[in-house]
């Protein structure tokens, strides 16, 4: 589907006037266009409609054949077609048509229209028919509903009224209006209508929406009991136990929840919701990066899960260099990059008095670098994804990157990170940079490649960018397992080496590069108790300041569960 929002669009006024002269003129293809504009820019106002009904009047077929679906139909032709098939007798196809409009735009109120809101309506459609046209809304939004977008549902929620007045004990009618109600917050009608489902006829999905609806209300105990339920109508339904263990672990019974998430695991170990939570509740028992290592693995291995899960990403957020930069220790200069073995010169070693500074980036390399540079990222899998847009960027730019830092945007990120600290800015540049570098020739064997190279000598040979870099090698052992052996002992390597400078004098980026070890894979115990010690010994102020940062930054990242129940 085209998007339907454009700036640059005429308003919805001049659409419509611009329709009517074709209209008059008759040319309905040219009015179609842009009454289908109209709509897109006001779907609810009256004259939109009343031109759109002039328009059917005036076409053989009631105008449905002037809004045909393609391979990428205008949002706005979708939404004209939806209430031309209505307004033929076939609503059920048009809701199909305002459904897909809805999952294409959230916000904006596609079904706020008489037609879906009248009694009439409810009637007409059946109970099937109407359950199903509210699974199809709850599988299109997320849950919860953001509040901005939840006045744009209500049309969907009137359906849902009309539809149990008529039907008052059709189970699952019942079950996927509490779906729906309990999307956008309507938590006590979500329980009183899930709560009639399952005494008009117990099942399975009854107990499922009836446990979320309670766990929605706070009512945890009768929700885990529902949810219990639900397993003795399904033992083979593993989503359900991957959502009681789910549940007792977000309320401190975390023992009682690994043995519900084994349960599930025993009955089948490669189950995408089983696996998912088993690995988050596994880290929640012990901090080991060793299960989120797995699940990145699982994911990558695994691109068809039958949900979106964000497990992964619930467990990096917030944490050091798993899915955050760590307080700044200290800023790069352009001369701490010249001069260093193989850095200055971009085909390879040459003596340091003959190597020149790296040039400034080129405009084209700041800009890329500008939109894709933040403090914070879902999980290191997906930073990796993310910085493909530095690719095709050369070395002398990348070098040019790290040594003449871009200034900070003149956006509202920027803004805030310069409010807060001006060096964070230069600690993301460092950081992105070198994930750039990742993608730097990858047809290269990994041993003797210019990215590990060029990594490998920064971490080594410039402290300022060192973690940086680390970092960057941390990144290539989550999404390549080849690699993990030399990683571990990189980092192993130079852990030990600020260990034992800080037995002498202090190291002020000693913590940070022991969070960035706790999140390297495959590490050593011996490594890791080492780094445990020192990440014991920061400044838990600094941390803390950083972490409301980003708060302010990111939205949460959405909410776990089975798709669309």
């Amino acid at each position: 589907m085209a998007e339907g929002t454009d700036d640059r669009a005429l308003p919805a006024t001049e659409e419509l006037t611009l329709a009517r002269r074709a209209l008059d003129s008759g040319e309905l293809t040219h009015a179609a266009d842009h009454v289908a504009a109209a709509l897109a820019r006001a779907p609810t106002l009256p004259e939109v409609h009343e031109t759109l009904a002039r328009l059917a009047a005036a076409s053989g077929d009631g105008g449905i054949g002037l809004f045909p679906l393609q391979h990428h139909t205008f949002v706005g032709a979708v939404v004209a077609r939806a209430h031309l098939l209505a307004a033929a007798g076939r609503p059920a196809e048009g809701l199909d048509l305002l459904v897909a409009a809805t999952a294409h735009a959230p916000g904006a109120d596609w079904a706020g229209v008489p037609w879906v809101t009248s009694p009439e309506l409810a009637e007409r459609l059946g109970p099937e028919q109407a359950a199903r046209v509210l699974m199809q809304v709850c599988a299109a939004v997320p849950d919860p509903v953001p509040p901005s977008n939840r006045t744009a549902l209500s049309p969907y929620l009137t359906l849902a009224r009309n539809a149990i007045t008529v039907h008052p004990e059709h189970a699952l009618l019942l079950g996927t209006a509490s779906a729906l109600a309990r999307r956008v917050d309507e938590v006590p009608l979500a329980v009183r209508w899930a709560s009639r489902g399952v005494r008009a006829a117990p099942s399975k999905m009854g107990e499922v929406w009836l446990g979320y609806a309670l766990r929605s209300a706070g009512r945890t105990r009768e929700a885990l009991a529902a949810l219990r339920r639900a397993v003795e109508h399904d033992p083979d339904d593993l989503a359900v136990y991957a959502d009681i263990a789910g549940t007792l672990a977000d309320h401190g019974r975390l023992a009682e929840a690994l043995v519900w998430i084994e349960r599930a695991l025993a009955r089948n170990p490669s189950f995408d919701c089983a696996v998912h939570t088993a690995h988050r509740l596994r880290f929640q028992r012990d901090g080991a990066v060793r299960h989120l290592v797995a699940l990145a693995d699982f994911i990558r291995d695994h691109p068809d899960d039958s949900h979106e899960h964000s497990d992964l990403a619930e467990c990096c957020r917030g944490r050091p260099w798993l899915g955050q930069l760590t307080p700044v220790a200290r800023t790069i200069g352009v001369t701490a990059i010249a001069g260093q073995p193989g850095i200055g010169h971009v085909d390879g070693p040459e003596p340091a008095a003959a190597r020149p500074i790296p040039p400034p980036p080129s405009a084209e390399a700041a800009r890329r670098l500008r939109e894709l540079a933040h403090p914070a990222w879902p999980h290191p899998p997906a930073a990796y994804d993310a910085a493909v847009g530095l690719a095709t960027l050369d070395l002398t730019d990348l070098l040019g990157l790290l040594a003449h830092p871009p200034e900070t945007p003149q956006t509202a990120l920027g803004r805030v990170l310069s409010g807060q600290d001006p060096a964070l800015w230069s600690r993301c540049v460092q950081v992105w940079t070198c994930l750039g570098l990742l993608h730097h020739r990858t047809d290269e064997p990994w041993a003797d490649s210019t990215r590990r190279r060029v990594l490998v000598e920064l971490a080594r040979e410039v402290p300022e960018v060192a973690e940086a870099a680390l970092f960057a090698l941390v990144t290539a052992a989550w999404v390549d397992p080849a690699v993990r052996p030399d990683v571990a002992a990189l980092v192993t390597e130079r852990l030990a080496a600020v260990a034992e400078a800080a037995r002498r004098h202090p190291v002020p980026y000693a913590a940070s590069l022991a969070h960035l070890a706790l999140a390297t894979p495959d590490l050593d115990p011996e490594t890791i108790a080492l780094a445990r010690a020192l990440a014991g010994v920061t400044a838990g102020q600094r941390r803390g300041a950083l972490r409301t940062l980003l708060r302010r930054l990111l939205p949460p990242w959405r909410t776990r569960g089975r798709g669309t129940p």
